[in-house]
């Protein structure tokens, strides 16, 4: 398929009375950049190719940011995470077939996070591809995708494309935010229309996220239960987090005085070092809890589903007697997994806002022997914590390691946190504070391995700022190659790499009279500072905690792309982290 060449022409003005005057025309790739302007998007991720090069090139010389990855599924990571950074949705743009499903693993990970993103793809012609007649890349994408996401369109004339980008903007934003699929067929790039048509045909989204008032009913129940609870909790989700309604959320838990539970998202919308935190008495207030407050966090498997030993039940199956307030935009959220005596279906910042005016100015505090058992709890599992931190073990293990990021990171609070892994997943949620909203960026929901770099990236345009990537091994092998587009960006990213030779672990030998080496193992003491170094980046080669302590420092004092390749015990960590349960196979070790 040949290039498409400009199509957009400015003549200059006729002379009076001529007939046959050119007029200024606007074609497709103009009327789809134009669209996204008008709608405040002014960057765009992915990878050029047929049909969609020459949309790049045109976005960037409009003055969009074009940033171009090494593969789709990294680019629509780094959208998605824009998405839920800004409230905006992340675009990502990928080639036809191969790249559309590329870019898909991403766009079903957008949707199950709700994070706001649109995955726009060029396509074959619809007459080739209905008939099935061999189009190059030929695939009825718009089908594939529908499952898969909030809501698919396709555009197949230029003067609609102004509709699609505007429904695509509002479907990915509205409600429950999620991903959406939008399909551009090769041909739609060089339809043109007479110019001022084209540009009257787009759309400026009006009130894209409507706000989703509370009912008063709903409002005076929740408040009801809460206030008659002898052990209420919190549980802040990352909805929470995404609805930028931090300082309502901050009035909520202060003046109510209950103790709160941050999911890992929603780390740092209030310090983790704040009085009322209770992640340091997490297996201690799930299960001993009497009403339990969920705001923008569901009761899926990250929460047990609400039942089981986690929450004081005798087995899996078991409701352990909590009364639920669930503060969600979705009403059908509510009674998924056990009985909600209290949904306040609406948007977050509307809800918050009508609980803290429903407080009044003598909300009672909980009871002191609730709150005093809960701070016993948090000091006794701290200091254990502190002890376990102060050794110094050779080689290093995840502890001593993350003890330097920990420091790091209460050093530099503004930076973003990207986390991926198992063991180096569970154990920095678990030791690393953070201070600030939307700082701590990880796998969600679905708990995907391989969102480490595109994050990285989307993080690092979007904020501008510097960003601390915690890897492990494994995790990073899946996005690698994106370090040679942090260092074509020259973005200040710093990644940390927790190897310790394998999957889990590094240690397991064949099984069985195989030669091969165990499924989970990698190739020892692998040079992956290396990889970063071949692209002009800094690479770090650490053994102990004082070397990964200066390493970070230089890379976050010099802000160039840096990656510390950082030893551990290759017998540290446990197969699947902490959800090893999960697996059979393990289960019964």
């Amino acid at each position: 398929m040949a290039t498409v060449t400009e199509t957009v022409a400015a003549h200059a003005a006729p002379q009076a009375g001529s007939a046959n005057a050119p007029q200024e025309t606007i074609d497709g790739f103009h009327l789809v950049i134009e669209a996204l302007k008008l709608n405040g998007i002014d960057t765009v991720f992915g990878l050029p190719g047929i049909p969609i090069t020459d949309l790049t090139r045109k976005a960037q010389a409009a003055g969009m940011r074009v940033i171009s990855f090494r593969h789709e599924q990294n680019a629509g990571y780094a959208a998605q995470i824009a998405g839920f950074m800004t409230g905006k949705p992340g675009v990502c743009l990928t080639v036809s077939a191969p790249g559309f499903l590329n870019g898909l693993t991403a766009l079903a990970n957008a949707t199950t996070n709700c994070f706001p993103m649109i995955l726009m793809s060029g396509s074959s012609e619809r007459e080739v591809v209905d008939l099935q007649q061999g189009d190059y890349e030929e695939m009825d994408q718009l089908a594939i995708a529908k499952p898969l996401c909030k809501a698919a369109f396709r555009v197949l004339h230029a003067e609609d494309i102004g509709v699609g980008v505007a429904r695509a903007i509002r479907a990915a934003v509205s409600g429950r935010p999620g991903g959406v699929y939008l399909d551009l067929p090769a041909k739609l790039f060089p339809q043109s229309l007479e110019a001022q048509a084209g540009r009257d045909s787009l759309i400026k989204v009006v009130d894209p996220a409507p706000r989703q008032i509370p009912g008063e009913d709903a409002v005076k129940r929740a408040l009801d239960l809460l206030k008659g609870a002898k052990k209420p909790l919190i549980i802040l989700g990352k909805g929470a987090a995404y609805a930028q309604a931090d300082a309502d959320i901050k009035a909520l838990i202060e003046k109510t005085g209950i103790p709160y539970l941050p999911m890992s998202m929603a780390k740092g919308l209030l310090p983790d070092t704040h009085p009322q935190c209770a992640s340091a008495a997490r297996s201690f207030v799930l299960p001993g809890a009497d009403v339990v407050m969920l705001v923008g966090a569901r009761l899926n498997w990250l929460l047990s589903h609400g039942k089981g030993k986690t929450w004081g039940g005798k087995s899996s199956k078991d409701w352990g007697g909590q009364k639920f307030i669930q503060v969600d935009i979705s009403p059908t959220e509510a009674d998924s997994n056990v009985a909600i005596d209290a949904p306040v279906v609406g948007d977050i910042g509307s809800c918050v806002a009508a609980l803290l005016a429903g407080l009044g100015s003598s909300w009672p505090k909980p009871p002191a022997e609730w709150l005093d058992a809960v701070n016993e709890r948090k000091t006794r599992n701290v200091a254990k914590m502190a002890e376990t931190l102060a050794k110094n073990p050779t080689p290093m293990n995840f502890h001593s390691a993350l003890n330097v990021v920990r420091d790091i990171v209460k050093a530099n609070p503004d930076a973003c946190l990207v986390n991926e892994g198992a063991n180096a997943l569970d154990f920095t949620r678990s030791i690393v504070d953070m201070y600030k909203p939307r700082k701590r960026l990880d796998v969600g929901t679905w708990g995907v391995m391989g969102v480490g770099m595109g994050f990285a990236v989307g993080a690092a345009v979007t904020s501008g700022g510097q960003v601390i990537a915690i890897e492990g091994d494994s995790a990073f092998g899946f996005s690698g190659m994106e370090v040679e587009t942090i260092c074509r960006y020259n973005l200040p990213v710093c990644i940390v790499i927790m190897n310790n030779n394998g999957v889990y672990r590094g240690d397991e030998t064949p099984y069985g009279n195989a030669k091969d080496p165990a499924p989970l193992v990698f190739v020892k003491d692998a040079r992956y500072e290396k990889l970063m170094e071949a692209f002009g980046g800094v690479g770090a080669y650490v053994t102990t905690p004082a070397e990964l302590r200066k390493a970070m420092e230089e890379a976050i004092r010099s802000r160039k792309p840096t990656l510390i390749n950082a030893m551990i015990d290759e017998g540290a960590g446990t197969e699947s982290g902490r959800i090893t349960a999960l697996n059979p196979t393990a289960a019964k070790k």
